[in-house]
C-alpha cells in the first residue's frame, strides 16, 4: 500500500469547486484527510435545534452562534462542529472565515460520533487553544464540559447529568439546563 495523499484547505475547496466533492457530501478536513461525517439522527437534530434556540436567544448581541459551519484550525484542518460561539471582532467574518482563535466555545452533539468527538476532535480543539469544548452525548443525555486546553487535552473536565445546568466560560451568566437541551 502506498503513502496516503494529504490535502490542504485550498485543495479541499478546489475539489468542491470542480465537483469532486458534492454539496451533499458530509465531509470535513482533518489533518489533511477528507473524513466522512456521521449521519445525523433524529435525536441529534432535535438537540441541535434546542441548543440553537437557547444559545441564540441568550447570547444575542454579545457573540455569534454559528451552527454546523467550519472552523479553520490549520492549513490542513477544518472541522465542522455542530456549534461555535464566536467572538465579535472588527474584521467581518465575510472577509476572513472563523479561525480557532475566534471560537469561545465549540460544541459537538454526538449521536454516532461519541468516541471520535472524545478523542480526535478533543485533541484538535485543545491543540488549537479553544478555551471550552462541550460534547453533548445524545444517548445518555449528558454533557462533558472541557476547559483549560493543555498539550492536546483539557486539564478540566466535568460531566453534567440529570437536573444540572451548564454555563459558558466566556459568559458565566448564560446558563442552559440539561432539561431544556434534551427536551
Amino acid at each position: 500500500m502506498g503513502a496516503r495523499r494529504l490535502f490542504t484547505r485550498e485543495e479541499y475547496y478546489r475539489m468542491a469547486e470542480v465537483g469532486i466533492l458534492k454539496p451533499t457530501d458530509r465531509v470535513e478536513l482533518i489533518r489533511g484527510e477528507i473524513v466522512e461525517m456521521s449521519p445525523v439522527g433524529r435525536r441529534h437534530k432535535a438537540f441541535v435545534d434546542n441548543l440553537n434556540q437557547l444559545l441564540t436567544v441568550r447570547i444575542a448581541g454579545r457573540a455569534i452562534v454559528s451552527v454546523q459551519n467550519p472552523v479553520v484550525l490549520a492549513d490542513d484542518t477544518e472541522p465542522e462542529p455542530d456549534f461555535k460561539i464566536l467572538r465579535r471582532r472588527s474584521l467581518p467574518y465575510k472577509e476572513l472565515e472563523a479561525h480557532g482563535e475566534d471560537a469561545l466555545l465549540i460544541i459537538e452533539v454526538a449521536e454516532n460520533s461519541l468516541s471520535y468527538d472524545r478523542s480526535t476532535k478533543l485533541r484538535l480543539y485543545a491543540e488549537a487553544g479553544i478555551p471550552e469544548y462541550w460534547v453533548v452525548d445524545c444517548a445518555t443525555e449528558s454533557i462533558e464540559v472541557h476547559r483549560s486546553p493543555d498539550a492536546g487535552g483539557y486539564r478540566d473536565a466535568t460531566r453534567l447529568t440529570g437536573s444540572a445546568s451548564a454555563s459558558l466560560l466566556a459568559f458565566p451568566d448564560v446558563r442552559v439546563t440539561l432539561a431544556e437541551i434534551f427536551a
